[in-house]
């Protein structure tokens, strides 16, 4: 079955339903607009589109639940920006800032093989 490719708007928000889920046990539709910058229209619109596309359980004024699916992209994603910022940081020297802000860049339009190149690439330079 083909990957379902995800807009890098739409990885953000999965991102940020995981990590909150991680951390809170749950997440509402109105704190990921806070943490995003985004109107609450717009949370809703990703929201539906992630649910059409299997990668979270939603229902308006509902529980938002992460899928199997979906847990395993935002791992990918999360796995991307953190070995990006640390070869941002560890290699090229930048501020952790600037360093992550790349990273959200970058994450979201690195080739597999690219990004498997960094990640060996990092791994040889600890």
């Amino acid at each position: 079955m083909a990957e379902t490719v995800l807009s890098s708007g739409l990885e953000d928000y999965l991102e940020c339903i995981f990590n909150n889920i991680e951390k809170n046990g749950s997440v509402k539709a109105i704190e990921i607009s806070k943490e995003l910058g985004v109107s609450r229209a717009s949370v809703t619109d990703a929201l539906h589109r992630l649910a059409e596309k299997q990668y979270i359980n939603y229902e308006r004024y509902g529980k938002i639940e992460i899928t199997k699916k979906g847990t395993e992209k935002a791992k990918e994603v999360i796995d991307k920006h953190v070995i990006l910022t640390n070869f941002f940081e560890t290699i090229l020297n930048l501020n952790h800032e600037e360093a992550s802000e790349n990273a959200c860049r970058i994450e979201h339009v690195i080739t597999k093989n690219a990004f498997k190149n960094l990640k060996e690439f990092t791994q040889q330079h600890k």
